[in-house]
């Protein structure tokens, strides 16, 4: 566990010292406390179908940093920001309870997908406001959940995405030093996208100006390379009724990644890894482009420089071939 206190500096960020690290123009410096890092782990349903691989590569990492998950079998889906469109209360009551789960184990609710954070982050900063401001909303969202015999929401836990978990509990200095396969010469394009960078109370990063993943590539050994797209939305909320233009979003970002010199994208959103390498094939059709670049999950990457196997990270059931990649760092399946 760490402690962390936060002052502002005016300049980028960079890998640091030991103990330290700093995030945009938020500079954070970071206390190691020996205790094993312990999170209430909701997968999100994403990551148990079509992205069956960030499941898999999520606990595989966290295996290998000695990062104790333990999962929130009876969450249920955060509703990736569609519940509010019907009912501000069915998005808060439903996560109140997801919520809840965490609560009852003592434990920081864990995710690995931007949407769900985004999501459940923002229903948690709400309703514990409301505890403050409108202690009558509370008592129906709890009334509601007491109805359906579940836990009630008590506001004593916390919501944070797998990135800022390693940057901010785990630290890029202790997985520097576990790294085993460096990725050196490997040039990687973030691909943030829109929900994990949304103003938030407990922002770990500087939303317009982010560092927190590029500077993860760096702790790695790979080379972060910086293109227009990387803050940007993928596309994938518009590609239920607009799938042509949501489309067009996905290929000027990796259009863009390619032209700045990107062997990948690795991005931290299972939503944002669908629009990006499942549907990269539509999107080539669309743009009338051959494009053919690799997307990487973030806990993928990170599990690579740890000498994990491509195979054990599921790289083979990616639509766009890792291969070229895994060629490029000599880590091909066997």
């Amino acid at each position: 566990m760490f402690l962390i206190t936060r002052f502002f500096d005016s300049h980028a960020s960079r890998l640091k010292a030991p103990n330290r690290y700093t995030c945009g123009n938020d500079k954070t410096v970071i206390t190691m406390v020996s205790q094993r890092l312990k999170y209430a782990y909701f997968p999100g349903c994403v990551a148990q179908g079509a992205c069956g691989e960030l499941h898999l590569s999520t606990t595989a990492l966290a295996r290998a940093l000695n990062i104790e998950l333990v999962e929130l079998k009876k969450a249920s889906c955060c509703g990736s920001g569609t519940f509010k469109e019907d009912s501000q209360l069915l998005e808060d009551t439903v996560n109140a309870r997801n919520i809840a789960l965490a609560e009852e184990l003592n434990l920081p609710l864990l995710t690995h997908c931007s949407t769900c954070q985004g999501v459940i982050g923002h229903v948690d900063e709400s309703l514990k406001e409301a505890q403050q401001s409108n202690p009558n909303y509370i008592n129906k969202v709890n009334g509601l959940l007491q109805k359906e015999g579940c836990l009630p929401y008590r506001g004593s836990t916390e919501v944070k995405h797998l990135l800022y978990a390693l940057v901010a509990d785990y630290g890029l200095e202790e997985i520097q030093n576990r790294v085993t396969r460096k990725l050196s010469g490997l040039k990687c394009a973030a691909f943030y996208g829109c929900y994990l960078l949304r103003a938030s109370k407990n922002s770990y990063d500087n939303p317009f100006r982010p560092e927190a993943m590029e500077n993860v590539f760096r702790a790695v050994g790979a080379t972060p390379i910086y293109y227009r797209g990387r803050t940007q939305c993928c596309g994938w909320p518009l590609s239920s009724y607009a799938t042509t233009e949501s489309f067009k979003m996905a290929g000027t970002h990796i259009q863009d990644a390619i032209q700045s010199g990107a062997d990948c994208i690795v991005t931290p959103c299972p939503l944002c890894h669908l629009n990006l390498d499942s549907r990269q094939p539509e999107v080539e059709k669309v743009i009338g482009q051959k494009l053919g670049l690799p997307i990487l999950h973030l806990p993928q990457l990170i599990a690579l420089a740890l000498g994990i196997s491509p195979k054990e990270l599921g790289l083979e059931r990616h639509i766009v071939s890792t291969k070229p990649l895994l060629e490029k760092l000599g880590a091909l399946v066997a």
